[in-house]
């Protein structure tokens, strides 16, 4: 079945009645080299994997990663596409569809079920909706499943932004705490011409190799991360004025005296820290405020 031939997108959402949501971000992709190629490259080459996808939509990126991989699991949040997908997937054995909310699963709990308790390995593969991209990033990071990958294609801005170096205009938050993850690597762009309905920007493909050991050790990751959102809350302002927005338990001095004595001047804006400087601020930080509970 050629998913991505416009005219048999259009047959099928005639046929069961769709249409493109922009609540959820549909876009199809009528461009056959994409998919194939992100099926290709999401694990680097290894096909012995199962594979998580998210918003399959009427499965043209799920038809590819079925032809290669030992089990796909696809996670799509709109109904009304479920009846496409029994047909659009119908030639699989080894695809399962779930409906529901990504976000609001347990992905640590649906990788068992469906992965780890068979013994495979397994990996993330998606073509994310521009609206959610972070969150869902974020959200699958966090969760700490045991992905060895996660490949998604997503605005070219955010990959961008993903693949900056400390320093950079692009550099921020989200770059950062990605970072701690895994290594992110940009594979290859996508024109927006390459989707039915075309969006108003370009895409990227990218995937992050997660780490099997954290890159950084610190004292407390709460504190850690705080840091990082507190470093980038006020970009045009000097590292201690900016973390007074998130650690109101500390006067400006206090914090001041933390940046120092992590090596740093006074003077210093976030947007230049890498990981490791993080982590070295953030136990500075830690032992300040265990101190003050002390006293």
């Amino acid at each position: 079945m050629r998913l991505t031939d416009i005219n048999t997108v259009k047959e099928i959402m005639n046929e069961y009645g769709l249409n493109f949501k922009k609540k959820f971000g549909q876009n199809f992709l009528i461009n056959a080299g994409v998919p194939a190629r992100i099926a290709d490259e999401c694990t680097d080459g290894d096909f012995d994997y199962g594979i998580l996808e998210i918003g399959p939509g009427i499965g043209t990126l799920t038809y590819e990663l079925a032809k290669r991989y030992k089990k796909v699991v696809a996670v799509e949040i709109d109904t009304t596409l479920l009846p496409a997908l029994e047909h659009t997937l119908a030639e699989f054995d080894n695809v399962t569809v779930i409906s529901g909310d990504i976000m609001k699963l347990d992905v640590n709990e649906l990788c068992k079920r469906e992965f780890s308790d068979a013994g495979m390995k397994f990996s993330v593969c998606a073509n994310l909706p521009y609206y959610i991209t972070t969150p869902v990033i974020m959200h699958l990071l966090e969760s700490e499943a045991g992905f060895d990958y996660i490949t998604v294609m997503i605005q070219k801005e955010v990959v961008a932004r993903l693949t900056s170096e400390p320093g950079s205009a692009d550099y921020g938050a989200i770059t950062a705490s990605v970072s701690y993850y895994g290594e992110v690597k940009k594979l290859f762009n996508v024109s927006a011409g390459c989707f039915m309905p075309a969006p108003k920007v370009d895409s990227s493909v990218m995937r992050i190799k997660l780490y099997k050991s954290a890159p950084v050790k610190f004292k407390d990751k709460g504190i850690f991360f705080r840091v990082i959102r507190g470093a980038f809350a006020q970009r045009r302002k000097t590292l201690p004025n900016s973390l007074s927005g998130e650690f109101g338990e500390l006067d400006r001095q206090s914090l001041t005296s933390v940046v120092e004595a992590a090596g740093f001047s006074a003077t210093i804006r976030g947007e230049t820290l890498s990981i490791n400087d993080f982590a070295l601020l953030s136990d500075e930080i830690a032992d300040e405020i265990n101190d003050r509970r002390k006293s």
